[in-house]
Order: structure tokens, then C-alpha cells, then sequence
């Protein structure tokens, strides 16, 4: 978008999976609600995990989810924790370029996370693009943006730029503080809620 977020620096990454955040997002709610075993999902921005760990819980042994970010410290604590909760082997972690995500999905992804970040990329609309290509026909995308970050209008203007690369709003799941979208890619019918 306007470029004027920065990234959160891996040596802070300890907050970005603390109890507050913990509280604010609650992932395991919003995983349950919106994931199912054997899906494939993508974390976008993953940091040390706070939704990794528990989509990798959910997709079970069938399902992976696709770990990205852009910094390689913070796949590496990512990997770490992975590692000590028997989950690694769920989790195939991915580091993004600066500007792409730089995936070879097409079409193969259930649900994707983006949860705190989609502010942070420099370019919003191609992101929007990638996502909606990667996902399968009636897969979502849920996106949390913190509203002490993210002010109503530049949300507005990514739900705008989500519009433009061909989704459309199935929800807005609720998150403590922050702006929200369920996103769709048509082609499904009934959004991948878990219901």
C-alpha cells in the first residue's frame, strides 16, 4: 500500500506470540472455526508461529500449512518450536521475497492466514493477487489488521484491492481491536468455515 509500515523485527519476535496477543487473536478459535483437517493452508507472515502451530495441530497428518515470511530468523524460531512440538513435519516454512511471496501453488490452497501484516507489504494489490491465485475455488482468506495501525480508510482500500483481484466478502470474524475480512475466491459455494 503506501509503504509507510514497517516490518516487525525479529528481535522482538517474542511478542508477536506473547499472551496479549494470545488474547487479542485467539488462533485456535479462529483455526477451528476455519480450517479443517487435511487442508492445505498458508500463513502469511507467519513470525514464531502464533498460527502456524495450531493450523499444523489442525490439518493433522494429512494437511500442511505453508509458513511464510520474509525474515529468516523468524522461520528459524518458527522451525525450533516446530521441532520441539512434533509438528515439523507438517510445516513447510518458506521465505518470501520482498516483494512476492514468491509461491508455486496454483490452485492448491484451502485457507490462508493474514493476520497482522497485509499492512506491512509494500505492494498490497499484488498480494491480493498472489493469494487469489493460490487458492483453490471457494477457498478463503482471512485477514486482521490492527486498528491502532490500520486506519478505516486504508482498510477499506485493501478490501477494495481484494475486490479487484476477484474476491469477495464472506464475513468479518470477530478479532479484539482490529479490522476484518473473510475473503472468497468464488467457485465453492459455501465458504471453508469449518461448519
Amino acid at each position: 500500500m503506501s509503504g509507510d509500515h514497517e516490518v516487525f523485527p525479529v528481535s522482538r519476535a517474542s511478542y508477536l506470540d506473547g499472551w496479549w496477543r494470545q488474547l487479542k487473536y485467539q488462533p485456535r478459535w479462529l483455526v477451528e472455526r476455519y480450517v479443517r483437517p487435511g487442508d492445505t493452508a498458508l500463513d502469511i507472515g507467519c513470525g514464531p508461529g502464533l498460527f502456524t502451530l495450531p493450523i499444523a495441530r489442525r490439518v493433522g497428518e494429512n494437511g500442511q500449512v505453508i509458513a511464510v515470511d520474509l525474515q529468516e530468523g523468524m522461520l528459524e524460531i518458527l522451525k525450533g518450536k516446530a521441532t520441539r512440538k512434533g509438528l515439523i513435519a507438517r510445516i513447510r516454512l518458506h521465505k518470501a521475497e520482498p516483494q512476492s511471496l514468491g509461491l508455486e501453488y496454483p490452485g492448491l490452497i484451502d485457507v490462508a492466514f493474514g493476520c497482522c501484516v497485509v499492512h506491512e507489504v509494500p505492494d498490497t494489490a499484488r498480494l491480493m493477487q498472489e493469494v487469489f491465485s493460490l487458492l483453490v475455488p471457494g477457498g478463503t482468506f482471512i485477514i486482521a489488521e490492527p486498528k491502532h495501525e490500520v486506519p478505516a480508510d486504508e482498510f477499506e482500500t485493501t478490501l477494495a484491492m481484494a475486490a479487484s483481484a476477484g474476491f469477495h466478502s464472506a464475513g468479518t470474524p470477530f478479532v479484539l481491536w482490529s479490522h476484518t475480512a473473510l475473503l472468497m475466491k468464488d467457485g465453492g459455494g459455501i465458504p471453508n468455515n469449518g461448519k
